[in-house]
């Protein structure tokens, strides 16, 4: 099956046709072609490093980053023309025909992004009579008016009183004082929620309204009535019983003593400033960034403050500046994360392991290793740390799957210095077996995050709040654990039972952080085998038959975010080049080589490659929260289409140092 870009049954495009054609190359022709698209993929990424030794692509999302980068800027009184233009350039590009935007490319339309774009136009000047303007806001109106958009939208618009604080979720900054052992406290929910949660407690607890600068009467139904009310679901179901729980918030703001809560917002103070990071950022992403600094600069830091002038500078690094003249903003910068995979996809492709960027690469992520405890802790307070983050600077918030491939990175290449590479290693396998959750498998930051109540609450709308325990990243960890002669170990054997245990009826397993279960299942199965599960296991036939059956015409595969939602999309979408990487790492791991589905995926491959040795993939193949938070990320088409090439020329990676266990 093949999909067009608004989501139907479509037929195979040209260049997939070209890819279907080449199958019928012999297999000497297709070995040859491969190794020469390889070849011109290294040269590709080999330019691409920069003279630090680290590879970042872009790190693309949706306009409401743009949108809330111009109101808080608008909010803290510090809009500029010039920025303001190149945003205005870059939301307006991404407007569809009918007027509204989407949060992944081929998506259908969304009701906050569209609204978040519209009000970031009018910042821009454009007249609600303009064109675009009016199919906008016609469109909102007919979903039900800005009052149908999620809890952070309407927080957007309640500060300059586009929205009643009184009609939004309460969230009182006493949640500040609660236990870790308690219900709902802050360390209940996920590193990027918990970030964003605290100082989204003040912005509530103070309420501020900047003057609004227009109206926004065209985006309600009846500007009369701008929040009609809904009757609350059953009291003894869970989303009753947090919906009562809520209304009793708001009668508690009335009635909370002014030391205790003077005092939570001063703990919440501290709880943002210790969590700065050096480069004036909170967790390397870009929305607890904005709210830390409005919540600060509520609580009288002014723009001076090296706090509040560290935090706006961070801000601007999110920005690409592109040659028409627009800019786009990154939720968040993944430089870690881009390296250790650019290491893994040049060492497999048959550079030689102690060639001076791949040295280099190692060089650099030596130097960024997070040696102190962070937030992790509080689950773990005895285990020492070692380990990487996914950013430039995230010393709090080290993550498991960045640990995980950093180590197999690093394993891929001959250091001059063996012992610092060893001693880096200990550390950060060390730390990462100790993050392994009590089921026995491993979440992306926290261990046992996995609370039911933080994604009950009428606050927690826009995504994924806790961090539960995933394929990918078990699989991952459980790789390097292999590969680090632990493949015995009980706590691998534990991963491995669990991912066995999560396997779908239909052979497949769930993708968290890719898209979607042709990553989980193209994470597991060389996770599987490295361990030792040996290849005629019928989890192992079972996902090999299910990676078959999802293969698309043209011979590559491709899986749309919309089967986060419905069935029917699983495994199925128009063919991309991470993709139908995915599914040929694992599809070899599992001894496919010679077979037709592999060959066709190949020939999918060199076909599609463009003339500089890379390829080109709108399609957004990685995930912030399934479905509601998606992410293009830009070197994944160079990245993983070279692993999978460099496996099929040059058979398993070989790694440096301790003996495959």
């Amino acid at each position: 099956m093949t999909a067009t870009t608004d989501g139907s049954a479509g037929a195979v495009g040209p260049r997939a046709a070209a890819a279907s054609e080449t199958t019928t190359v012999s297999t000497g022709a297709l070995d040859e072609a491969a190794a020469k698209a390889a070849e011109r993929s290294v040269d590709h990424l080999l330019g691409r490093q920069d003279p630090e030794g680290w590879w970042k692509g872009d790190l693309e999302t949706n306009v409401t980053m743009d949108a809330e980068d111009l109101l808080l800027r608008q909010f803290l009184g510090i809009l500029d023309p010039d920025t303001t233009r190149a945003a205005a350039l870059h939301i307006r590009g991404e407007q569809r025909e009918d007027g509204t935007w989407a949060t992944f490319y081929g998506g259908p339309a969304e009701l906050s992004a569209t609204v978040e774009a519209y009000v970031a136009l009018r910042l821009a000047g454009d007249p609600p009579d303009a064109p675009h303007m009016a199919r906008a806001a016609a469109w909102v109106r007919e979903q039900g008016g800005m009052a149908g958009a999620r809890v952070f939208t309407r927080i957007w618009l309640a500060l300059f009183g586009w929205w009643s604080w009184d009609d939004l979720p309460e969230l009182p900054p006493e949640l500040i004082f609660l236990p870790s052992w308690f219900p709902l406290n802050i360390y209940d929910f996920g590193c990027w929620a918990r970030q964003t949660i605290v100082p989204l407690t003040v912005v509530s607890a103070k309420r501020p309204v900047h003057p609004a600068p227009f109206a926004l009467d065209e985006l309600h139904t009846d500007p009369a009535r701008p929040n009609p009310p809904r009757p609350l679901a059953p009291a003894a179901s869970w989303d009753g019983f947090f919906q009562r729980v809520d209304k009793g918030l708001h009668l508690y703001r009335k009635v909370a003593p002014r030391r205790l809560r003077e005092t939570a917002m001063a703990a919440a103070s501290r709880w943002i400033v210790e969590r700065q990071e050096n480069d004036g950022c909170w967790g390397g992403i870009q929305p607890p960034a904005v709210y830390s600094v409005i919540a600060l600069h509520l609580l009288g830091y002014d723009l001076g403050h090296p706090v509040m002038r560290a935090g706006l500078e961070s801000l601007d690094r999110f920005a690409v500046w592109r040659e028409d003249g627009s800019r786009m903003i990154e939720a968040c910068q993944s430089p870690v994360w881009d390296t250790c995979l650019a290491t893994i996809a040049l060492a497999d492709a048959g550079v030689r392991p102690d060639h001076p960027a791949l040295v280099k690469a190692v060089d650099w992520m030596l130097g960024e290793e997070i040696v102190r405890k962070g937030d992790w802790a509080v689950r773990r307070p005895r285990l020492q740390p070692g380990g990487w983050a996914f950013e430039f600077h995230n010393d709090n918030y080290p993550d498991i799957d960045d640990t995980a491939e950093v180590i197999l990175a690093l394993r891929r290449v001959k250091h001059p210095d063996p012992e610092q590479v060893e001693a880096a290693v200990r550390r950060g396998a060390r730390w990462t077996a100790g993050m392994q959750s009590r089921n026995g498998a491993w979440a992306a930051f926290d261990a046992d995050n996995t609370s039911a109540f933080p994604n009950r609450l009428p606050f927690c709308d826009f995504g994924e709040v806790i961090d539960p325990p995933s394929a990918d990243v078990t699989a991952h960890v459980v790789e390097m654990l292999a590969y680090e002669g632990k493949a015995d170990h009980p706590r691998t054997r534990r991963g491995v039972d669990w991912l066995l245990a999560e396997q779908e009826p239909s052979g497949a397993w769930f993708g968290r952080w890719g898209v979607n279960y042709v990553y989980g299942t193209g994470s597991v199965v060389p996770a599987l085998t490295a361990a030792g599960i040996p290849r005629s296991h019928p989890a192992i036939r079972r996902a090999v038959a299910w990676l078959e059956s999802v293969q698309n015409e043209d011979g590559g595969w491709g899986e749309d975010l919309r089967s986060y939602r419905m069935r029917q999309w699983m495994g199925h979408g128009t063919s991309t080049a991470s993709q139908t990487a995915w599914a040929l790492i694992a599809l070899l791991a599992a001894g496919e080589r010679e077979s037709d589905a592999v060959r066709r995926g190949v020939a999918w491959l060199v076909a599609t490659q463009r003339e500089d040795g890379s390829w080109d993939e709108p399609y957004f193949t990685g995930t912030g929260f399934p479905w509601d938070f998606s992410i293009n990320y830009h070197l994944y088409r160079q990245v993983f289409p070279l692993t999978a090439l460099g496996r099929y020329v040059n058979g398993e990676p070989v790694l440096h140092g301790r003996e495959r266990g």
